[in-house]
């Protein structure tokens, strides 16, 4: 086992733990408990207990962690080991697409192609980013979000969208706010599951957990790969607590 996956096995025992006991989990990373409002996933349930559990994450350019170590620091092969640690039995398969500049609109003709081709039992949606950066209209992603949701149910699948990453320029210069309520309400429509990275990400550099702005160009990559822990523990927790919801 790398040194990179050593961290991520431990939490992914710690996940286990948890879901054998029934106990309540904390935010990764000294994060408000709040941050994370898990939906149920009873696609995500089903297929964990069919002993297959296939994902598709789609994004813009942090879906393939640049400035990382490299591509195992990526916070989808990270959330493909916790994951596998905690459904023992279970084969976690994690399939990643999308790139930089990529918009709703790129990853909707994305999620439509690899769901025509096979199912998957959950979808991570990592959203308006780019829009936000562009001035998109809020409108336009909103349908888009929407039509992408509804697909995703057509072939039984769970949908989990992820808002815009953090950064203070981004909140000096954009309208991150219409974008994430856009997020918020789509996914409220939807029945869908939300992740706030931006909230996540806020409150870590508050903290000084992780603030990649701010780490001296030395630590800048080992920053990144914690910023990429931290994400796929968020998720992991999520995602292990959707399925708990979903069994009861």
């Amino acid at each position: 086992m790398s040194a990179m996956r050593r961290p991520a096995a431990r939490f992914a025992l710690l996940i286990a733990l948890s879901l054998g006991t029934g106990g309540a989990w904390a935010a990764p990373c000294g994060a408000p408990d709040e941050l994370i409002e898990p939906q149920p996933l009873p696609a995500v349930a089903a297929a964990v207990a069919a002993g297959h559990l296939p994902l598709l994450v789609v994004g813009s350019a942090s879906v393939n962690a640049p400035g990382s170590s490299g591509a195992e620091s990526a916070y989808p092969a990270q959330l493909e080991t916790l994951l596998g640690g905690a459904f023992p039995g279970t084969r976690v398969e994690v399939t990643v697409q999308g790139g930089r500049g990529m918009t709703a609109a790129d990853h909707l003709a994305l999620i439509r192609d690899a769901l025509g081709q096979r199912r998957r039992a959950l979808v991570l949606w990592q959203a308006g980013t780019v829009e936000t950066v562009r001035g998109t209209d809020v409108g336009e992603m909103t349908d888009l979000l929407q039509a992408g949701a509804e697909r995703v149910r057509e072939t039984g699948g769970d949908l989990i969208l992820l808002d815009p990453q953090w950064s203070r320029f981004l909140r000096a210069n954009a309208d991150v706010e219409s974008y994430r309520d856009a997020l918020r309400a789509a996914a409220a429509a939807t029945g869908a599951g939300l992740l706030s990275r931006y909230a996540l990400m806020g409150a870590w550099a508050e903290a000084g957990t992780v603030d990649i702005e701010r780490a001296p160009r030395e630590l800048k990559v080992a920053e990144v790969d914690k910023l990429n822990r931290c994400l796929a523990q968020s998720l992991a927790e999520l995602i292990t607590q959707g399925v708990a919801e979903a069994r009861r």
